[in-house]
């Protein structure tokens, strides 16, 4: 017995027998492009919550080094100003204490803190980026309350 497929049977037989495996690659490429914008989305979170913590960092340095007054020119004219060698060396000393790498900078009228952290990445080290460096600056200027 002897069967007669139709004409779209006959080609379709044809153009699966031409199939050589293109979706393969093509679907390989997809998974890496997923797994890299991954990557960059979690690690470039991470780098800015490590921005967020190093602009914290920063602040509290700056507000510690601003307690620091000249407390014989308060008294003697009621101005308030900074004694800058100790605003330095106070937000320096908050700055070890929680073991931040910075820069600190006074001049009589107000402190400036700049932090710097390396995040390192997660899935990005796979394409050869190790970390993400971040620097946050915060500056701060004495006062007194009335």
């Amino acid at each position: 017995m002897t069967v007669i497929l139709p004409d779209g049977f006959r080609r379709l037989g044809r153009r699966r027998s031409q199939d050589q495996g293109s979706a393969t690659p093509w679907a390989i490429g997809v998974v890496a492009v997923v797994a890299l914008l991954s990557g960059a989305v979690l690690d470039g979170g991470n780098a800015m919550a490590a921005r967020v913590a190093a602009l914290d960092l920063a602040q509290q340095a700056a507000r510690a080094g601003a307690n620091c007054l000249d407390a014989t020119l308060l008294r003697d004219s009621g101005l308030v100003r900074l004694d800058p060698p100790a605003a330095e060396a106070a937000a320096q000393r908050f700055l070890d204490q929680v073991e931040a790498t910075g820069t600190v900078q006074a001049t009589d009228t107000r402190i400036t803190v700049t932090v710097e952290r390396d995040q390192p990445t997660l899935l990005l080290d796979v394409v050869g980026v190790k970390e993400i460096h971040t620097s946050a600056t915060a500056t701060a200027a004495p006062a007194t309350s009335p």
